[in-house]
């Protein structure tokens, strides 16, 4: 549920309040996923409360499965706040998650103790146990991102098309991902990780230039879109009969549009610096006439 940067990025979709999962496919130079390891455990712990409140009476019951729920729901939020905060991080321009995650996770965390202890000790404990697994959560796994980073300046109705631009070309990756894993190909799926790295390289450097959209929108959207096509009908052939032709062939079709995304990319940047060099002539001739020199001594 979170996306969207660069030009102008909300880990949350294309709408500030809509919700939408984070892309979790990798960027480059962007570190593994930190939601796993002690999150996951996050998952685990609550279950005991399952036999709690099988072996107690009903109020009882309610009052741990209440906690168990809460605990459960603390731990999904939890895991969803560091994804979309990883995604925040990935991007140098970027809107604060419209639902801060990791902090509701830790309200639901003390929540979730308070209920368990109510059940099983008393109103003192209950509130002990509540603020200091809030508080600890909190330590655990840090705040959510607060505040906007890079938006100074930012024309806001073109890095929402952006947004929502890059959105859907995302999806298509992560669909071209999970279809060639069902072909059962490590050498295949590493390919494919490639490509999506190169494409993301694209990505980024439209969201920093909303402006590059007109030229990037059949990458974004029609060439990932057949991209996504033939991945798909491909890992149905190959899972089948493992036919060394189609994998060469997708293979070739592979290397064609990396260059292809690549090659875009280099251009965009190429016409961002010429933009620079004509907007810096432009400022100097101005200067020039109106009889301004720039003076690099410092007297």
């Amino acid at each position: 549920m979170a996306q969207r940067y660069g030009g102008h990025y909300s880990p949350d979709g294309p709408s500030e309040d809509g919700p939408h999962k984070p892309a979790t496919g990798s960027y480059r130079g962007a570190k593994r996923t930190r939601a796993g390891g002690r999150v996951n455990l996050l998952f685990l712990v609550p279950l005991p409360l399952i036999w709690k409140a099988f072996t107690t009476d009903p109020v009882g019951m309610a009052q741990y499965l209440a906690a168990l729920g809460l605990l459960i729901l603390s731990a999904w939020l939890t895991r969803e706040g560091i994804l979309a905060q990883e995604a925040y991080e990935a991007r140098k321009v970027a809107r604060r998650p419209a639902l801060p995650r990791k902090i509701v996770g830790s309200l639901c965390a003390g929540a979730g103790l308070f209920m368990a202890g109510i059940a099983g000790f008393g109103l003192l404990e209950a509130v002990i146990f509540a603020v200091l697994g809030t508080i600890i959560h909190s330590f655990a796994f840090g705040l959510d991102p607060l505040a906007d980073k890079g938006m100074d300046g930012v024309d806001m109705f073109q890095t929402d098309r952006v947004a929502r631009a890059v959105d859907e070309a995302e999806k298509h990756l992560s669909a071209m991902s999970e279809a060639i894993q069902r072909a059962g190909d490590r050498q295949l799926e590493a390919r494919v990780d490639r490509f999506r790295t190169t494409a993301r390289d694209l990505f980024r450097t439209v969201e920093e230039d909303p402006r590059d959209l007109t030229a990037a929108r059949k990458y974004l959207s029609v060439y990932l879109l057949g991209a996504r096509d033939a991945t798909i009908k491909f890992a149905d052939i190959y899972g089948r009969n493992r036919d060394p032709q189609a994998k060469a062939d997708y293979s070739a079709l592979l290397d064609d549009l990396e260059g292809n995304f690549a090659a875009r990319t280099e251009k965009l940047l190429l016409d961002d610096r010429s933009d620079l060099d004509i907007e810096i002539g432009v400022l100097r001739d101005r200067l020039q006439r109106e009889g301004i020199r720039p003076d690099t001594n410092n007297e």
